[in-house]
């Protein structure tokens, strides 16, 4: 993946992404598993099973379950 095909430039790579893209500070991304990683990574380009988002009726149980205060 890295330019050079280490380790080091293959999560530089990754942690600019994370950064420009996701938004994520370094503590951030070195807790991240690759697994997580991969999951938003995919998410953003569409792939795998994205979960369906919630109807009015389960975000109205959400809301009585949790309220905010």
């Amino acid at each position: 993946m890295g330019g050079d095909g280490t380790f080091g430039a293959a999560a530089l790579k990754l942690a600019g992404f994370a950064g420009a893209f996701l938004g994520w500070g370094a503590e951030a991304f070195w807790s991240a598993t690759p697994a997580e990683l991969g999951a938003v990574i995919a998410a953003l380009k569409g792939e795998g099973d994205a979960p369906a988002p919630p109807d009015a009726d389960v975000i109205a149980w959400m809301r009585e379950a949790y309220p905010d205060g």
